[in-house]
């Protein structure tokens, strides 16, 4: 008897264990989603007369390899942004986890982005779907890699 009673303590912690890390990963994988939908109304936003604030904001919420990409096209990105008198304004219409582990989510969004220039003062609408990986670094959830399927 006591060897049933043994095994299924055993089951039972089993058990548990497997329900709180699953509890573990369910709530990372709603914080990087809510992580990922603040970054990319940031990541969709510009104005640019404050540009160097809008790139600092987008570097801040960057880690790996995507904040290394975005870091040394930002510069050519600046100018042209600044010349052109480029505003856009992005607004994630939904969002949904595509998978998670405790510190590594992948996010789908879709994003409405208005967008006008000189070229276009009227401002026109862009939809977007973003695939944006979030990864836990340094107490805070950050886009690792961000695509555009």
């Amino acid at each position: 008897a006591r060897a049933g009673v043994g095994k299924t303590a055993f089951l039972v912690h089993i058990a548990l264990d497997s329900l709180l890390r699953e509890r573990s990963v369910t709530r990372a994988g709603e914080q990087a989603r809510q992580a990922a939908v603040a970054y990319a109304q940031v990541l969709t936003s510009i104005d640019s007369n404050k540009v160097d604030d809008n790139f600092a904001q987008v570097l801040d919420g960057a880690t790996g390899e995507f904040k290394d990409m975005y870091s040394q096209s930002s510069m050519q990105l600046r100018q042209l942004l600044i010349d052109n008198k480029a505003t856009a304004h992005g607004v994630v219409l939904e969002s949904a986890v595509q998978s998670a582990t405790k510190n590594k989510v992948v996010v789908l969004l879709f994003v409405d982005q208005s967008v006008s220039n000189t070229n276009v003062p009227d401002p026109r609408i862009d939809r977007s779907r973003i695939k944006m990986t979030m990864e836990y670094v340094d107490g805070r959830w950050r886009a690792s890699k961000v695509d555009l399927p």
